[in-house]
């Protein structure tokens, strides 16, 4: 595996293989793999003759201060898991590579209601820094296509309307999402929980699927308050949200007239670690 810290050297390595007709698979992440990071390298792998891996803390997207200072960083244990995966370039630049001299300006993109619910809501400017970062990044690797777990899905569909109007040559490859045995969504944000904490962490997937069940059978409203309160009864356990959206636009719904559309979206604290997950209700 080829390993590099510049933009230049990596997009000299990458545009060589593009010269002889190569397909550039591409995994942006932030590091702290898991097995959730490894299925999305192995599809890369499957689909394309090169596959492409960053690595990088984006400060941008962060804007709680504390949270940026604690996201895990193990880039040796990283390269290690992406070399035994058969990945073949990693990028792992530094945060003065990216952002040269302080570079503050963000990508100038309006994205509609798409980054002011949900996460948006809760964490203003992060979808500008997703953008931002992912948009850097696809002007170094060139991907052919770039693969991205629904996990984070409302980060998804920010990424799928910024190619879609920059027009940028790279399709979105979404895959579902990895989970642990007992339902947890895979998270580079999990190794930050105590014991005690990973042993109530499941509850919330619990309850998302309770709600699958459920969903069509009472109307929403009573829907998600039966949710919130059943998440509620685990007493770590604090609501940032819970919504039910259209999978689409990621508007709220309201009723069941666009049912085969239902998301559940949610984004629950444990501790101070915050959790998100989702769920297809009619799927």
């Amino acid at each position: 595996m080829k390993q590099f810290t510049t933009i230049r050297e990596t997009r000299e390595y990458l545009a060589g293989k593009a010269e002889k007709g190569y397909s550039i698979g591409f995994v942006p992440t932030m590091g702290a793999l898991h097995e959730g990071h490894i299925s999305l390298v192995n599809r890369s792998k499957t689909e394309n003759m090169l596959t492409v891996c960053s690595i990088f803390v984006n400060p941008t997207q962060f804007n709680n201060k504390e949270d940026l200072e604690k996201y895990p960083r193990t880039l040796a244990r990283d390269a290690k898991l992406l070399r035994a995966s058969g990945c073949d370039v990693l990028f792992a630049p530094t945060a003065a590579e990216m952002y040269p001299e302080g570079e503050t300006e963000g990508i100038d993109l309006e994205f509609g209601l798409l980054d002011k619910v949900m996460e948006g809501k809760f964490r203003p400017g992060h979808f500008k820094g997703v953008a931002t970062i992912v948009n850097k990044l696809f002007a170094v690797v060139n991907p052919t296509r770039a693969y991205f777990g629904k996990k984070d899905f409302q980060q998804l569909a920010i990424i799928r309307h910024m190619v879609n109007s920059l027009k940028l040559p790279v399709a979105i490859i979404a895959c579902e999402t990895v989970r642990e045995p007992d339902g947890l969504a895979m998270s580079s944000r999990n190794m930050r929980l105590t014991i005690a904490e990973r042993s109530q962490a499941p509850e919330i997937y619990q309850v998302l699927s309770k709600m699958k069940e459920k969903a069509g059978k009472m109307p929403v409203k009573a829907l998600k308050e039966w949710a919130m309160k059943k998440i509620q009864e685990t007493p770590d356990l604090r609501i940032e949200y819970l919504e039910i959206g259209d999978r689409e636009t990621l508007v709220p719904l309201e009723n069941w007239s666009h049912k085969e559309r239902g998301m559940v979206f949610a984004a629950v604290f444990l501790g101070d670690v915050r959790l998100i997950d989702n769920i297809e209700l009619f799927l």
